[in-house]
């Protein structure tokens, strides 16, 4: 697939949210013969290492890691002084000292052939301007919140936000969205410096040649075909990016994880996972409510409670007086557990999550259907997807105090798992399991938008517009019979050798003449087919 010697740089911050899809696009360009660096700051050098060993193994000769210094002391607080961390010292200091590591590696001939960031460090696509480099962005959120941040987040002004609680807000390919659906980042009440970051992001988009969305085309459709016309950049669905999809080896300690073991014991489609992500913390009373929904609802429960690293009491203690006692025989708390392979264990029934979109496409993957509890960020629109536009869950609605009462759980429970549409959202969620697998395998829409791709990135243009137009052809003929798609085929081999005699140019002043040579071709597909 890729030249031996292709290298590409993955630019993150050091959190585990970030570096997650990172990580796992980097396997996947990787097993695809390309050598992959990921950077980030070296402020959480032990941290993010032990991660990248639990993600990716400690032997994958293809990936590597380096660090390099945000600018400001190891021992800052750096949740404590967001703003200038994202507005000041990153983009400065940071990029000056990632633009130094590029120059070091260029001396030891690592050269890079493109540079990926993510929308969290809209800076990055300056630093790959300067040294050269195209730029590509993972967009590690569903698309959709592609499409409203560039469509609501011009220059620093929130959106239209309603006026009253009948309005809406109308995004091409969505549902109708109420101020509740929308990302917290673009909202009024957001800190400045993260509406600022979301616009700089979306500015950053001009310097950016790919934009790679790790979801797939058959799950956000309507979104994808309503941006790609409008899209001045190759808008790629690369994803789901769920090691479950394409692991081969099993990991011996996974599968002698105790919560798998536990799983083993329940009836199939019986308990209850309940898991909010490494960051939301729940208070007191929320886990109360929950606690006590989870006792009464009588069904076998996997619940994860993690206690922050900064906090020195353990959350586990404030579930309450009694509770694990009188729940043992059903019931099991951790701190910790190999989420993707305890969606995939057919003993579970449902996931009550944070809506995280890593946490979404898990369940996605499993055919597992969804219970919301959203919090910030994407959260609140990933929510409004699972329910009104994937169809394989429900949501969680808070009190005016922003805490879900008992009832409420008790209700999302009873909906999912026994109500009258239950059978509905487990169909749905098993048919979109279904799209993701044939998504990622060899041939299908996103490992194809991979190989489109690498084909760029390694100059390979000839194959890639024939890709491309491939691919615009399937989409106007659809699911059509076997005959019709090896008309297409061979349509496609006519049309390939006129490819070779037109050189498609890397110059930004060219882009119309290169959408010219691909649109000449697509009607010309279409006449032959």
């Amino acid at each position: 697939m890729a030249d031996k010697g292709i290298h590409v740089l993955m630019v993150t911050l050091p959190m585990q949210g970030h570096i997650t899809p990172m990580l796992r696009f980097a396997k996947r360009l990787a097993s695809k013969g390309l050598h992959v660096t990921l950077a980030t700051t070296e402020v959480a050098e032990e941290e993010v290492v032990t991660h990248i060993i639990s993600t990716i193994g400690e032997e994958n000769p293809k990936i590597h890691v380096e660090f390099f210094s945000d600018g400001l002391s190891l021992d800052t607080d750096r949740d404590k002084l967001a703003h200038l961390l994202l507005m000041d010292s990153l983009p400065i200091r940071g990029s000056k000292n990632l633009s130094n590591l590029i120059t070091n590696l260029a001396e030891k001939d690592i050269k890079f052939s493109c540079i990926i960031n993510q929308p969290f460090v809209p800076w990055v696509a300056d630093v790959a301007a300067d040294q050269g480099i195209p730029c590509a962005m993972l967009f590690i959120q569903a698309f959709s919140l592609y499409s409203i941040y560039c469509k609501y987040h011009k220059g620093l002004k929130p959106p239209p936000l309603l006026e009253n609680p009948i309005d809406f807000l109308e995004v091409p390919g969505l549902p109708l969205l109420e101020e509740k659906d929308l990302p917290t980042f673009i909202l009024p009440s957001s800190p400045y410096h993260f509406r600022k970051l979301v616009s700089d992001s979306v500015k950053s988009l001009e310097k950016v040649k790919w934009v790679l969305v790790n979801s797939f085309s058959e799950l956000e459709t309507d979104v994808l075909q309503s941006m790609d016309s409008l899209s001045q950049v190759f808008l790629l669905p690369v994803g789901p990016l769920v090691p479950s999809l394409f692991q081969v080896k099993e990991d011996n300690a996974m599968t002698k994880d105790s919560c798998l073991q536990w799983l083993d014991n329940k009836p199939p489609s019986s308990v209850i996972y309940i898991a909010f992500g490494s960051i939301t913390v729940l208070d007191k009373k929320q886990m109360e409510n929950i606690a006590m929904a989870l006792k009464k609802s009588t069904r076998p429960f996997l619940w994860v409670v993690r206690t922050p690293e900064r906090d020195s009491e353990d959350k586990i203690a404030e579930l309450p007086l009694g509770f694990l006692e009188e729940t043992k025989e059903r019931g099991l708390v951790v701190s910790w557990c190999c989420q993707e392979r305890v969606l995939m264990h057919l003993a579970v029934a449902c996931f009550m999550s944070h809506c995280g979109w890593n946490s979404t496409l898990e369940a996605v993957v499993a055919g597992v259907p969804t219970i919301g509890f959203p919090g910030w960020t994407d959260q609140p629109t990933n929510a409004k997807l699972v329910v009104d536009v994937f169809k394989m869950g429900v949501r969680m609605l808070a009190g005016e105090d922003g805490v879900v009462r008992q009832e409420e759980v008790e209700r999302c429970i009873a909906e999912v798992t026994e109500g009258p549409r239950s059978g509905e959202m487990k169909k749905r969620a098993m048919e979109l399991k279904e799209a993701a697998r044939k998504a990622v395998a060899e041939g299908g829409s996103s490992d194809r938008n991979i190989d489109q791709f690498i084909d760029e990135i390694t100059g390979q243009t000839s194959k890639t517009l024939t890709m491309m137009v491939r691919t615009r052809i399937c989409s106007s003929y659809g699911e059509r019979e076997t005959t019709d798609r090896s008309r297409i085929a061979v349509a496609t081999a006519k049309c390939s050798e006129h490819l070779h005699h037109h050189a498609i140019s890397d110059d930004e002043e060219d882009d119309d003449k290169d959408n010219g040579v691909l649109n000449h071709f697509y009607h010309m597909l279409l006449l032959l087919c």
